[in-house]
């Protein structure tokens, strides 16, 4: 789903008569004097789950992000947002995502423009309309706050000794304005001032460190296009330490400083966890990786792009198993490849981020900690029309609650899409189901993806039509029958709650 930019030819055109052409000129002045009179609106690109996500009429290039951190996490940071942009119809209005934070300013290709409020949406008016297939760029100064926001979950994460971001799934414009929709992927430059007692990490490459007098500018570029969701900026007293993965891969984690010894044993699993992953599904797909630990109690653990976010006390409660906290590790790893390199069309295609991440997850329990994957999907079967009943099945999953945006991240899109997987090893053999694996991960890099692709894709290396199959198991209210296991039974929704998906947290 990688809306990368794209440069339109123009077409040549056929003279139109003069009668005709003054009529279509009337006709174009009226739609946009009208639509230039209606009063400011929400819009969005019609996501299912979230209707008044993203904007229509514009698809982002490019971020560029600068925050000032004051030194302390209870003061909102001055930001300044610049937003390069192709307009994919004529706008005489442009609508930002945005709903936390004071605008003082904006730019529409350098002019002053004016700008208003409708719902989480600021709408800009340039000070001429934008033609269809035209270069736009955006500059806006506004504060961003880190403290919460009622009813609003996720954006800024307020740490021990700073702030890092939680921005899944609709929180990206609590932080920056933003076309705050996964289908919208663009590249991003970070940069981030704060005291010189603080280190900044952000997505991506290190590609300045510039210090002028008592504040350090840290300034960091991605190589691959990323849904804002996934945008990270960890501030804090940290270290940042480094080490190489398969094929010369830059590894860095970020940890607190004083923390460093006793994160030590965890981190240094990640090289070999990565060469897991690339022996099941191929190359890892980015420029970097590492694991930020956060001072903070969020109740998951996320997957940013290329820094993946965790809680540091995953690492540090005994009562966690070794063999947990590692799965957990391979979870948000393996969304590197499901979820960041190929990101999901809209929210309701959730289910091929969950449902990859936790396949792989229990894969590597079984191989490393002789975890049976077989007794977790049997266990899973026998929940699974719970799971429905609560939040909808795999690929249809029910709308949050008001203010529980995250609501979305249910049992169902976890072990209950992991178990569609499973369903469909069953039905095409391992050795088809790993090559469909592989080609899915490769042959999508830096996309957007679809359930319908995915299907047809599995269609094909199967040799056969699954579209029915897919039907019932991504869309069903009843679990159908799984392959092989005609004995596994399915408990009725009334039966019990249905269980979290991996445990204390979720490993979103």
């Amino acid at each position: 789903m990688s809306h990368t930019l794209r440069i339109r030819a123009s077409r040549p055109r056929t003279r139109a008569p003069r009668r005709l052409t003054a009529a279509l000129l009337a006709s174009a002045v009226s739609v946009c004097l009208v639509a230039a009179s209606a009063p400011p609106a929400p819009l969005g690109v019609g996501d299912r789950l979230f209707p008044y996500l993203g904007n229509p009429g514009y698809d982002v290039a490019s971020y560029d992000l600068s925050f000032t951190y004051p030194g302390r996490n209870d003061k909102p940071l001055q930001a300044v947002t610049t937003i390069d942009a192709w307009t994919t119809a004529s706008l005489d209005r442009v609508n930002l995502d945005f709903a936390h934070g004071t605008v003082r300013s904006v730019e529409v290709d350098g002019l002053p423009a004016p700008f208003t409020t409708a719902g989480d949406d600021l709408v800009i008016t340039p000070e001429t309309p934008l033609p269809a297939g035209s270069w736009m760029r955006i500059t806006v100064r506004h504060t961003s706050d880190p403290r919460a926001v009622k009813g609003k979950d996720g954006g800024w994460v307020r740490t021990a000794d700073g702030l890092a971001m939680a921005n899944q799934a609709d929180a990206a414009h609590l932080v920056f304005p933003s076309n705050d929709h996964p289908s919208d992927k663009a590249m991003f430059t970070i940069r981030v001032t704060a005291p010189n007692a603080y280190t900044a990490v952000a997505n991506g490459i290190p590609t300045g460190v510039d210090r002028v007098g008592g504040a350090t500018t840290w300034t960091y570029r991605t190589q691959h296009p990323m849904a804002t969701e996934l945008a990270q900026v960890s501030i804090g007293r940290s270290s940042v330490l480094h080490r190489r993965g398969p094929h010369g891969l830059p590894v860095r984690d970020v940890v607190p400083t004083k923390d460093r010894a006793v994160l030590e044993p965890w981190l240094k699993k990640t090289p070999d966890q990565i060469a897991w992953m690339e022996s099941k599904v191929g190359p890892y797909p980015f420029e970097t990786y590492g694991l930020l630990m956060a001072q903070a109690s969020t109740g998951f653990e996320l997957e940013t792009q290329t820094l993946s976010l965790f809680e540091r006390d995953v690492f540090t409660t005994p009562a966690y198993p070794k063999w947990y906290v590692e799965s957990v590790m391979v979870h948000e790893l393996s969304h590197q490849w499901f979820g960041d390199s190929l990101t999901p069309r809209t929210w309701s295609d959730v289910w091929l981020n969950e449902g990859h991440a936790t396949w792989y997850e229990s894969l590597y329990a079984q191989e490393k900690a002789h975890k049976p994957m077989e007794a977790r999907m049997k266990a899973a079967y026998a929940a699974s029309d719970r799971w429905r009943a609560a939040g909808g099945p795999p690929a249809a999953p029910k709308r949050p609650d008001p203010g529980q945006k995250i609501g979305i991240f249910r049992p169902n899109i976890y072990d209950g899409a992991a178990l569609v997987l499973y369903a469909l090893r069953q039905k095409i053999g391992s050795e088809r189901f790993e090559r469909l694996e592989r080609i899915w991960a490769q042959n999508h890099r830096d996309r957007n993806v679809t359930t319908a692709e995915f299907v047809h894709l599995a269609s094909d290396v199967a040799g056969r039509d699954l579209s029915g199959f897919f039907k019932a198991w991504l869309y069903g209210k009843k679990t159908p029958p799984m392959p092989g296991h005609r004995d596994w039974k399915s408990t009725a929704p009334a039966a019990a709650p249905a269980p979290a998906p991996t445990g204390r947290h979720g490993a979103r």
